[in-house]
Parts: C-alpha cells; structure tokens; sequence
C-alpha cells in the first residue's frame, strides 16, 4: 500500500525513528523507547510531527453559520484567536470524525480532522456547504503540524520563536490560555501557534508553512535539548494521551458511537439558534436530541488495574465466578496500556450502564486469564 511522507520524513528517518504506517501515513511510531519518550514528556519535554492531521480551510460571510450547521458546536460564539474541540456526526449522530476548529480571523475558521478521516470530513463539509456563501478548502499540502509538549514547552518555544504585536492577535504567549492560539514569528516567517494538544500536559501545536517545515524542526530540536526535549513518536502519544483520557477515532469514536456514548455530550450544542432565535437544525440534531434523552445502552468508562497484565483493544469486560474465573461477558476494551507514569495498566471500556459506577471490581479476559481491573474516573492523570 503506498503510504503519504511528512515533509519531515528524512528528519525521522535520520534520527533513526522506527516507521509505520498510521491513517494511510508513514510516521514515527518511536525513536528510542516508548518509556523513555513517555517519560521525557511527562518531566522536561517531547517534539512530536503531527503533519499527517488534515487541514481544511473554511472562509466566507457565512463561515460561522455553516459550521454550526455542520458541527456540533457553536460556532458563532467562537471568539477570534481561539479553538474548540468538537465533532462532526452523521444524520444518525454517529461520530464521523472528532477535529479541532480555530477561528483565526474575520469569516476564516481552520479545521483539523484526524488522518484516516480527513477525505471523509472534507466530503462531508464540502456536501453541507451547500446554501452557504462560504469556500471549503483542503490546504493539509501546503502545511506542516509540529506540536511540543511538557511542562518546559514554553521555555523552548521563546528559545526559538518570537513575539510581534502585529501578528499576534492581541495576545502574548505569557496570556495565551489553552484552546488559545497566537500568530508568532520563526525568523521572518509567520507560523500560528496554539496552546492544545493531546498528551495532558502543557503544550503547544505550532502551524508552520511545508517549505520551512525542516528548519522549524531542526531549531526546536536544537533550542530544546538544554531542556531535555526529545523527538516522540506515535507510541509515546497514544500512551500519553490514555493516561489523559483522551479518546481517539477508531478506538472510542466511530460511526456507531454518538458524543453522547464517548461521555462527550457536553460538547453537543442543542440549543444553538438562529440569528431569528429560532433553534437551529444543524446535521444530527434530532437523532442527538433524542439519544441525549435516552437511557444510555452502554457507557465509557476508565479501568485501573490492580494485577500486572495489561488490557488491549478489542478485550472483554468480565465479571468473574466465585472462584475466579472468567465470567459474563458486561463490556469491551477500546484502549490500553501499562501506565509508565502511574506503574499498572490502564484502559478505556464501554460498559453496560450497571456495571458503570467508580470503584467497580471487574475483570477483563487476557488470554483466558481474568485480569483484575477498578472501574476509575478519567481521566488518570492529572498535571500538576
């Protein structure tokens, strides 16, 4: 299968990065060990290519409106130089993909959907544009995705960028709050900088041009090591972001799954209006409507366990005989791990509603062998 290159492919393949193909993508999946990129995160600092995430540009009098016609978000209160998680569902309230939206200027809005996806939500934007005075474009080509993260992020980032009042919206990098975002310097290109991430920790995703992708890598590579940055790959960021409990496409969202299932209702904006203030029917609304409703069939949870065996996707969530054993089968792992900053594995499950509550003793299947696991609150890991 061909797979697409970063713009920073020779950089991982020089420092040595194991490859593998994600989201139709070669990438780093690690460069050293999963721990020790894992740990560098959680204490000094990891410098991750996220360049395979898609880009879609969204610009016009009516950009707001569409995009709460066809999210599930509200848009029009989005303020400038700020972003939202959110998500985009099918007629159904199925979840076709989680992205981020930033609102980077007057009736300019970027949005951010997951690799695998990005085709999908980039048909699906362009079929719901329909009516609106707006222009949908992939720009994913022209841009590269650097994101550095842990808790000396900040420190490093003035190592090698810089403050001007003129492109940053108003704002400093002293103030930038998270889901925040600026415009900064990188010599005399501009690049956009936002205060997200997908690791737990402080962190920032940095917008840079593709042509200048290289040089921004090098010099963050270089300006972080005094700080202890290191290169991270994808393996470190999936464990990173599961002790954040973090959902990812694939794992806890898909098309059979609505925000409501994934505990991520909040985020589903039911009384979104009009400028008439008649409320507003966006794509998914009814089936949302209802299922928020609803008494749920399953619910996503966090497990701790208390043995040594980790769970992983696709595992059942037993509870366990009288002696022991392997019992009624009550849930399924979507992810785990063992946790390297918290020493006993993790996972995330859907579970029947009764078996829900925290501090529930169950048990998840590992070859035959019932695993003992908590049910716990999420998310696992808490910085500071």
């Amino acid at each position: 299968m061909t797979t697409t290159k970063s713009p920073l492919h020779d950089e991982h393949v020089a420092l040595g990065a194991h490859l593998t193909e994600f989201g139709g993508w070669d990438m780093p999946l690690r460069y050293t060990s999963d721990l020790a990129e894992h740990r560098a995160v959680r204490e000094a600092a990891g410098l991750f290519d996220l360049s395979h995430m898609g880009g879609i540009s969204v610009t016009g009098p009516e950009a707001a409106a569409f995009l709460d016609h066809a999210l599930v978000g509200n848009f029009s209160a989005l303020r400038p130089m700020r972003a939202r998680y959110t998500m985009i569902c099918a007629d159904d309230g199925g979840v076709l993909d989680d992205l981020i939206v930033y609102h980077n200027g007057t009736d300019e809005y970027f949005a951010v959907p997951n690799a695998a996806n990005a085709d999908t939500v980039l048909v699906a934007l362009l079929e719901r544009a329909a009516g609106f005075d707006v222009a949908v474009r992939d720009i994913s080509a022209g841009l590269a995705l650097i994101a550095v993260q842990g808790p000396r992020a900040e420190e490093i980032l003035r190592e090698v960028l810089t403050e001007d009042a003129e492109i940053s919206g108003g704002t400093s990098l002293d103030d930038l709050r998270y889901y925040a975002c600026l415009g900064m310097r990188f010599g005399e290109e501009i690049v956009l900088v936002a205060r997200t991430g997908y690791t737990g920790e402080d962190g920032f995703e940095i917008w840079v041009d593709t042509p200048h992708a290289v040089a921004l890598w090098r010099a963050l590579l270089a300006g972080g090591e005094p700080y202890g940055l290191v290169p991270a790959g994808l393996a470190a960021r999936d464990s990173l972001r599961l002790e954040a409990g973090m959902p990812l496409y694939g794992n806890e969202l898909d098309t059979t799954t609505t925000p409501y299932d994934a505990g991520a209702g909040r985020i589903v904006k039911l009384d979104k209006t009009s400028d008439d203030g008649t409320p507003l029917e966006f794509v998914g609304r009814d089936a949302l409507a209802a299922r928020s409703e609803a008494d749920p069939e399953r619910v996503l949870v966090g497990l701790r366990g208390t043995g040594r065996r980790p769970a992983r996707s696709g595992y059942a969530v037993v509870r366990t005989t009288d002696d022991g054993e392997v019992g009624e089968q009550v849930g399924t792992v979507t992810s785990g791990v063992p946790s390297p900053t918290l020493g006993h594995p993790i996972a995330m499950a859907y579970v029947r509603p009764e078996v829900a509550a925290d501090g529930t003793e169950l048990a998840v299947d590992v070859r035959g062998r019932a695993e003992p696991f908590v049910v716990t609150a999420m998310p696992f890991y808490r910085r500071g």
